[in-house]
């Protein structure tokens, strides 16, 4: 929780639960920090990364919060059902699902792994939710703006696979409001800037030295980690927006306006 200042109201989401994935580190853990801090009973989902977890529940109980750290690899069908049978046993259901792991930069991994992780994954992780999302529950996919203009805007190289990959994921989630509004489940497309701070960016700095500090020049400031989740944080509470997508900075250089 690197940023102190919470842009929700204390225990304004008391009794709420929430899943963030990806959350042992980043993005995800500060988001979960924000929820928790409002008052969210949050599950800290990781992939490998289980001491982070475990870390950062403590920390979240230590300021009065609920939390529970659960592993899941989102790309595995029996571990998605797992996870979502641990929450169901341990609360019973969600009110607040926040798609934030994603990849497809690391090495290593199969050539279709960015398509499996960003499209596959993340349609079958919303498929297996959906028996816990109540009513009134929200539905929040993290997205970035080299992904969701991917079809009108040039982006790096080096980012495309995953920028495809992710705009590829959004359409297909996209697919699921109508079954989703008629369950009364709001679904927000969050789209930022690169973010300083993240394994994306540094990733894209080591395989094009000097691609983030001209992406920050060409935008005039990036997004920290802290910053961007706290976006994520108020698109959990906001009304829904139109075309179901918050964007998180400026757009002009991505539509052309």
């Amino acid at each position: 929780m690197s940023t102190p200042l919470n842009p929700l109201a204390p225990e304004s989401l008391s009794g709420a639960r929430a899943l963030v994935t990806g959350s042992s580190r980043g993005i995800g853990a500060d988001t979960v920090g924000y929820l928790a801090g409002a008052g969210a009973k949050v599950v800290v989902n990781y992939r490998n990364k289980e001491a982070r977890a475990r870390k950062l529940v403590a920390a979240i109980e230590a300021s009065g919060g609920e939390a529970i750290s659960i592993g899941a690899d989102l790309t595995d069908e029996a571990s998605v059902g797992a996870l979502f049978d641990t929450v169901a046993r341990e609360w019973g259901g969600l009110d607040i699902l926040v798609m934030n792991a994603s990849g497809g930069m690391e090495s290593g991994m199969a050539e279709d792994y960015a398509m499996r992780l960003n499209r596959d994954a993340q349609v079958d992780l919303l498929t297996a939710a959906l028996p816990l999302l109540a009513p009134g529950a929200r539905v929040v996919f993290v997205t970035s703006h080299q992904a969701h203009f991917v079809a009108t805007a040039e982006t790096m190289p080096e980012y495309l696979p995953v920028a495809l990959s992710k705009r590829a994921g959004e359409d297909a989630l996209r697919a699921m409001i109508p079954a989703l509004t008629a369950a009364g489940i709001g679904f927000v497309v969050v789209s930022g800037d690169m973010i300083e701070g993240t394994i994306t960016a540094t990733l894209l700095e080591r395989a094009n030295p000097g691609a983030i500090s001209a992406r920050k020049d060409a935008a005039g400031r990036l997004y920290n980690v802290g910053e961007f989740a706290a976006e994520i944080a108020r698109a959990v509470v906001d009304p829904v927006p139109e075309n179901n997508t918050r964007y998180v900075g400026d757009v002009s250089d991505f539509t052309g306006a």
